[in-house]
């Protein structure tokens, strides 16, 4: 069975803030003495991310 997939669409300013809160989670990990190997694997997704140009009209 194939592996479900989701997209998420933010712009740069979401994706700036998701990395630092990602971070955080992290650095917060590493002081209780616990793995941050899926918070690595997320960091290294989202600035890994392909970036896509969308047109927003306003009415």
């Amino acid at each position: 069975m194939r592996e479900k997939t989701n997209h998420l669409n933010v712009d740069s300013q979401e994706r700036s803030l998701l990395l630092h809160s990602l971070v955080e989670l992290k650095n917060q990990l590493i002081q209780q003495g616990r793995y941050t190997d899926c918070v690595d694997e997320l960091i290294f997704k989202v600035i890994n991310a392909p970036t896509k140009r969308m047109k927003i009209e306003y009415i």
